[in-house]
């Protein structure tokens, strides 16, 4: 997770990036670290993150710096500022574009703060489809989401044909006072119904976290499977809890404490379902035939 920029143009009711990292102000990091960082850890697929990454005046660069080192990129973004962006940049097979969409148009716009943004991000959908780059979406679920509109919007972005979709509970972070976030109980209950459609829609969840999400299998976290880095250093231990930061790729591995972190040993992991965390597990859990038959034909056929 490469978050070069905090800077964004939302104020996501859910969001604790921005209201984590105030003190960080417009500090953002250079072409040079960005690629470096990648260089770094090695990681074969990177998600640039933040904030909005758009926001930052030479995320083309980085881009472009990413695909040349044949790295697979997720570009995240809400879409605001898309149409304008993609003349600076070609469709090639290494880059997803993948806009957050959090349900139909007054549910979004609700969460987002702001008003028409989910007909830019469709439109931006639209555009970017046309022009011949690959898109999918993120969709984050809080409470008081109806399982049956997020199942409306699958089908419009499928109607879309979009190379994918994702879903994921949103994280509890401590610097959002609000009683928006799901715990595990809710979160199962929530996603039977997705789960009872998962055949109809291009998730690109592993077919084991869809079932983790709907209660029906155990997953453990595995917070060094995602590392993240941005304008403070490497975060330690994950993308979503932050209790130090290391000032190289290396030492965020070596130092962090992992055995302390985790559903049954810190309270901050406790109803954290995210996919960040999760999703590693899925490939520790190809034990049996069916099992791996089933992974093989979500990579195959998915």
């Amino acid at each position: 997770m490469l978050e070069p920029t905090f800077k964004c143009n939302l104020t996501c009711k859910g969001c604790g990036r921005i209201r984590e990292n105030r003190d960080v102000g417009g500090r953002m990091l250079s072409v040079k670290e960005c690629l470096d960082s990648s260089d770094e850890a090695g990681a074969p697929v990177v998600c640039l993150t933040g904030g909005e990454p758009l926001l930052h005046p030479q995320i083309d660069q980085i881009i472009n710096g990413l695909i040349e080192r044949k790295r697979f990129i997720f570009l995240a973004t809400n879409g605001i500022k898309l149409i304008q962006f993609l003349p600076r940049i070609k469709p090639n097979p290494y880059l997803t574009i993948a806009v957050h969409l959090d349900g139909m148009a007054s549910t979004h716009d609700r969460i987002v703060e702001l008003k028409g943004t989910f007909d830019n991000a469709i439109e931006a959908v639209k555009v970017a489809k046309a022009e011949g780059f690959h898109v999918r979406t993120n969709t984050t679920i809080y409470k008081g989401t109806d399982p049956q509109e997020i199942l409306e919007l699958f089908e419009l972005l499928r109607s879309l044909k979009i190379e994918g979709m994702m879903v994921t509970p949103g994280y509890s972070y401590e610097a959002v006072n609000s009683d928006i976030f799901l715990s595990r109980e809710e979160t199962n209950r929530f996603f039977e119904p997705i789960y009872a459609s998962r055949k109809r829609f291009p998730f690109y969840n592993t077919p084991f976290y869809l079932e983790f999400l709907a209660g029906k299998r155990k997953l453990n976290c595995v917070p060094w499977s995602t590392p993240a880095r941005n304008p403070k250093g490497w975060k330690s231990p994950c993308y979503l809890l932050t209790d130090s930061y290391c000032k190289t790729f290396k030492e965020v591995m070596e130092k962090t404490e992992w055995e302390h972190y985790g559903p049954k040993k810190d309270s901050r992991c406790s109803n954290c379902m995210v996919h960040v965390g999760y999703e590693a597990d899925a490939l520790n859990q190809i034990k049996k035939i069916k099992d791996l038959i089933t992974m093989a034909g979500w990579v195959l056929l998915g």
